[in-house]
């Protein structure tokens, strides 16, 4: 029997694998993974590999991307990873790939013929390496950008008295003096070109988890919806079912990796956001000779690993990385100074990750559960109900066992050895919570340290959105599907509650002033308040980061190319909301925001929505072919701000526009063996297939679909 007798379609088009084995599951779930996103897997496993010149293109840009990817080296140390996997494990990753091959070898993306691309056979390291790339891209990486920003702003002369005001808390140790000897080869300013086709940009979500005596039904109710890159085809998640006899499995997955990441099964509900655990250091290297120094051992050599970026119809290039113990080293080390060090604490993960995730699938409880999701080794925050009524959160990640007053956010002399990490804390000590008496527990990116044992995160998100959740949960005694559809839909921005608070008696009742004064603090896409109060928001930084601080230029490129302040405005917000602060260098808080809304007070006033409107790009052809052979959709207006719960982010990365939105919406109640979903885009990848888009237009809408195990209507999947 082939594989694709064991799997068809619902009415949305998503695929119901059904099998008796789980060896069969799994190679059904790789056959799937390859018919709808094999050239989202490819492309993945390409600049995974450092290969995107070599079988994309040549271009300079390019190799730069390809030179990020061999310095990372998740392609690399697969073989110890693979040594460790349980020998079950391995037959489900060989039964996956030995899906994804069948269909890739029978039905090959064009799109990769016409680039030359040729196939190439799925294998277990390329599972290893996707699970690398997931847990760092734009999520770790994020902490790292901005541990180097700060390294910026201590060689941009900004006194230590702003610094702890800016970092509070996390600057122990600190060596201003060294800090400006250090030589930065790669800066924040101007940005890396990076993101630039399949890699896909996950940062902000939410998710949050109701035990039966807060929901109606009286049954445990999940919610997740994870905040992603949506201007792009196909979306980053890939929903499907497992049916194995009595049991089942809904969720969404990662094309190339087996599993479910988030979703429910008979007995289990889980869903992920993002922690902000550091888990990546910098270590300062005294360097000379191709040496580093240690107090120890006096100057050692550098391990050289020799990378050759092949190109197409060009020479090839040779790159040499220089590491030790503390990572990969930025800069030459053959040219006498002080350079960075750099490692991310999963840098060589995988085979853990992998079992656990699988292991989720059979889990009957929340403590199961949270034993399983606690071993995944990058960092999330999970939360977890099961049918007994039980609810749960557990962080995972490797924590790096850092001595006191370390942080791990200041790059500390590598020559001396306390600087080390001592090992890694168990996920029993990071922040979990069981039953907790409220009937509810939310994670929105936000400051979660309270719950755990050691204190991971230094850097957060602002807490808005978790605010505004709580809010609306307690609102209610008694919480249905219903109300969370209309929460994921909500707009209403804290953020901008606290700022009016200050602003709103300083503003004429006329014009502009009269618009914003009468404004509900909601995003909506008619709303003139909403483009107002950014501008404002846009003037105040400029006058308290950039004047007489950073620049303005400084300030406009981190707020228009980069995620700087997408991610960790909650700092720079701290420092805005103050009545005084040395960042104002003399002035008051009521004259810099009277000077930044004069700014404002003559601009033509637009709607939210006017402002807020993308294209969703193909990941290959994206604005390359003509609008009317639809591989680009839109334009569509993404509703909310970056502090309200339906968060509405758009920027530009790397020269091209991004942005960040529920991409993907999960509910699901344990009263019933049913499961409400929204994601934008559809099933495949596949331009010319009635799946390409077919939930875009109700994830605009804000509709769900709802999906069940055995579904009335069955279409052939193929």
């Amino acid at each position: 029997m082939s594989i694709n007798e064991n799997i068809y379609r619902d009415e949305y088009g998503i695929p119901h694998i059904k099998s008796k084995t789980k060896e069969d599951l799994f190679r059904g779930q790789g056959y799937v993974h390859a018919i709808d996103r094999g050239m989202q897997m490819i492309l993945m496993r390409t600049l995974g590999q450092g290969r995107a010149a070599e079988l994309l293109d040549s271009s300079d840009e390019m190799v730069g991307i390809d030179k990020f990817f061999r310095k990372m080296n998740w392609s690399g140390h697969t073989a110890g990873e693979l040594s460790k996997l349980p020998e079950e494990v391995k037959l489900y990753l060989t039964a996956y790939c030995s899906g994804a091959n069948e269909a890739l070898s029978n039905k090959y993306p064009w799109e990769l013929k016409l680039l030359g691309v040729k196939f190439e056979p799925w294998k277990m390291e390329d599972i290893i390496q996707i699970s690398r790339m997931v847990g760092y891209l734009t999520l770790s990486q994020s902490q790292g950008e901005m541990e180097r920003l700060f390294i910026e702003m201590v060689q941009a002369g900004i006194t230590r008295e702003k610094l702890e005001e800016l970092f509070p808390g996390i600057l122990g140790e600190l060596d201003i003096d060294l800090v400006k000897k250090v030589v930065l080869n790669e800066r924040i300013v101007p940005n890396h070109q990076l993101w630039n086709i399949a890699v896909p940009r996950m940062m902000a979500s939410n998710n949050w988890v109701l035990s039966g005596k807060k929901t109606v039904s009286g049954k445990a109710i999940l919610a997740n919806d994870p905040h992603l890159e949506v201007n792009r085809l196909p979306n980053v998640w890939c929903e499907l079912f497992f049916e194995q006899a009595d049991r089942f499995v809904y969720g969404a997955s990662m094309p190339g990796v087996p599993g479910i990441f988030v979703g429910r099964s008979n007995d289990l509900s889980w869903g992920a956001t993002y922690s902000f655990m550091d888990a990546e250091d910098s270590w300062i290297e005294k360097c000379k000779d191709d040496k580093f120094y240690s107090e120890e051992s006096g100057w050692s050599p550098f391990r050289k690993r020799k990378e050759i970026i092949k190109r197409k119809s060009k020479q090839p290039i040779e790159v040499i990385f220089h590491e030790n113990d503390h990572g990969i080293l930025e800069g030459d080390p053959s040219i006498e100074g002080y350079y960075l060090a750099t490692k991310w604490a999963p840098s060589q993960s995988g085979a853990v990750t992998i079992t656990n995730i699988l292991k989720l699938l059979d889990a009957g409880t929340v403590e199961e559960g949270m034993n399983c999701v606690g071993m995944v080794e990058s960092s999330w925050n999970f939360v977890l109900a099961d049918n007994k009524g039980n609810i749960g959160y557990q962080m995972s990640g490797l924590m790096p066992k850092r001595r006191d007053g370390v942080s791990g956010f200041v790059p500390l002399p590598g020559w001396n050895k306390k600087n080390d990490w001592n090992g890694l804390e168990s996920f029993t000590d990071l922040p979990r919570v069981v039953n907790p008496d409220d009937g509810f527990f939310v994670t929105a990116n936000n400051d979660l340290n309270q719950y755990g044992n050691v204190k991971p995160i230094n850097m957060p998100m602002g807490d808005y959105r978790a605010e505004r959740i709580t809010q609306l949960l307690n609102k209610n005694e008694k919480i249905s599907v219903e109300n969370i559809f209309q929460m994921h839909m909500d707009v209403y921005s804290i953020q901008a509650e606290k700022f009016m608070k200050i602003l709103q008696p300083l503003l004429p009742e006329t014009g502009n002033g009269k618009i914003l004064m009468d404004w509900d603090f909601r995003y909506n896409p008619e709303s003139a308040g909403a483009y107002l109060f950014e501008e404002f928001y846009k003037e105040l930084y400029r006058e308290v980061f950039g004047k007489n601080n950073l620049g303005i230029k400084v300030i406009d490129f981190l707020k228009e190319e980069t995620g700087t302040f997408t991610d960790f405005y909650l700092n720079f917000d701290k420092i805005l909301l103050m009545e005084t602060s040395s960042w104002f260098n003399g002035q008051t808080r009521e004259d810099i925001y009277k000077r930044s809304w004069e700014k404002i007070l003559k601009i033509e006033p637009k709607k939210w929505g006017d402002v807020q409107k993308v294209i969703l790009k193909h990941i290959m052809f994206g604005g390359k072919l003509p609008v009317f052979l639809g591989f680009d959709r839109g334009p569509i207006t993404i509703i909310g701000g970056r502090a309200t719960i339906h968060q509405g982010q758009i920027y530009r990365s790397a020269n091209r526009e991004t942005t960040f939105a529920p991409g993907f919406r999960f509910i699901t109640d344990f009263a019933k063996e049913e499961f409400f979903s929204s994601m934008a885009g559809g099933p495949s990848e596949r331009r010319f297939s009635q799946w390409y888009v077919s939930g875009l237009d109700g994830w605009v809408k804000g509709e769900y679909k709802t999906l069940r195990i055995n579904p009335e209507r069955k279409i052939k999947f193929m």
